[in-house]
């Protein structure tokens, strides 16, 4: 098994097109293990996704 899919949380699968299997959801506790700022590359475009100290998301270009 390789590290992102020991990272999963699985929650529950869904059979709803359009909404992710629990295989593809991974628990933010994950992402955010070293800090509170994770960097993204999407299509050659680099993102930051933040947690605030309240625990919501930020997500900036």
């Amino acid at each position: 098994m390789n590290t992102l899919n020991q990272a999963h949380t699985i929650i529950g699968s869904s059979t709803k097109p359009g909404i992710p299997d629990a295989d593809m959801r991974i628990d933010s506790n994950a992402l955010f293990k070293n800090g509170d700022v994770v960097l993204i590359l999407h299509r050659g475009e680099q993102y930051s996704l933040r947690r605030t100290r309240n625990g919501k998301l930020i997500l900036n270009k």
